[in-house]
């Protein structure tokens, strides 16, 4: 029977799995382990690369046989649609580099060693899987809302999403198992910011149902 880790940021953007798989997880709850059929556990690391980061090395001593980042993010590319669940083949820290007055400079281009580009790592095949769109994402303390700033990060990196955990999530799991990937659904453009805008539920809905979906196949 196969292990799943399901890694969140928020409760919230997994609350209709953890109410279908009937898993409940109380405020202090950070690693909830399973016993249940399918076998699900559950990380909500909190926002933010650093705490994720830090709550994926502190139980890197579990073993499972899928890690699945699970979230919502905010889409760069408008061929994307609001609710559309995609998988993130890449992510990039895109704020590690430097400032040279006006020029930024890659971490890529500095020549200090190491990287701040993430891959995911899949041994299996699902047929809904093959059927998203794979995208490449950036990794962000601050997210996106001015014009200029999208330019320039859209010149620079030629993402189609970004987030606030998704390169942090796939540097934690380098090593621990042989599938972690990153799923997302776009709840938003990234443009200046208007929530009135977002559609928050249509894109938890819809990234929980191809997930418990997933789940179900691959427990098979």
């Amino acid at each position: 029977m196969p292990k799943f880790l399901i890694v969140a940021a928020t409760k919230q953007e997994i609350q209709p799995l953890l109410t279908h798989f009937n898993i409940a997880i109380t405020p202090d709850d950070v690693l909830l382990t399973s016993d249940r059929t399918p076998d699900i556990s559950v990380l909500i690391t909190g926002i933010g690369m650093v705490n994720t980061a830090y709550n994926m090395g502190r139980y890197s001593h579990n073993v499972f046989d899928h890690i699945i980042n699970v979230g919502v993010c905010g889409a760069f590319d408008r061929d994307l649609k609001p609710g559309e669940v995609v998988i993130v083949v890449e992510d990039t820290i895109s704020e590690m580099g430097a400032e040279d007055d006006n020029l930024f400079i890659k971490y890529t281009d500095m020549n200090l060693g190491g990287t701040n580009v993430y891959k995911h790592h899949i041994r299996f095949q699902n047929p809904s899987m093959d059927l998203l769109k794979k995208v490449k994402g950036i990794t962000v303390n601050k997210v996106h809302g001015n014009e200029n700033s999208i330019k320039n990060v859209s010149s620079l990196f030629d993402a189609h999403v970004e987030s606030m955990e998704g390169a942090a999530f796939f540097r934690g799991c380098k090593g621990l198992s042989q599938n972690y990937y990153q799923l997302r659904a776009v709840s938003n453009y990234v443009e200046k910011r208007d929530k009135s805008k977002w559609n928050m539920p249509l894109a938890i809905n819809n990234l929980n149902s191809f997930v418990v979906t997933l789940i179900k196949d691959l427990d098979k």
